[in-house]
């Protein structure tokens, strides 16, 4: 079983409830180093968009559904102030 440092989870719940979604899923690929957020279950993407940091912005209808973090365990962590 993991080891969950759970100071570190609540250290970023301020940042969670800033995101103007009510609902949020995570899937994090190791493998891939790629950490997906979904705020729409279940979610049909029509349309996407590749930002300058390598983060993809998924749509469906105009609405933001999901973003995809491409190299994410080499993002650094924002600072809360």
């Amino acid at each position: 079983m993991a080891t969950v440092n759970v100071s570190e989870i609540i250290s970023i719940a301020p940042q969670l409830l800033s995101v103007p979604f009510k609902r949020m899923w995570s899937t994090y690929d190791q493998e891939a180093d790629v950490l997906y957020l979904n705020f729409k279950k279940p979610s049909h993407a029509d349309d996407s968009e590749l930002t300058d940091d390598d983060t993809i912005v998924r749509y469906e209808k105009g609405d933001v559904i999901g973003i995809t973090v491409l190299h994410a365990s080499k993002r650094k962590a924002a600072k809360v102030s």
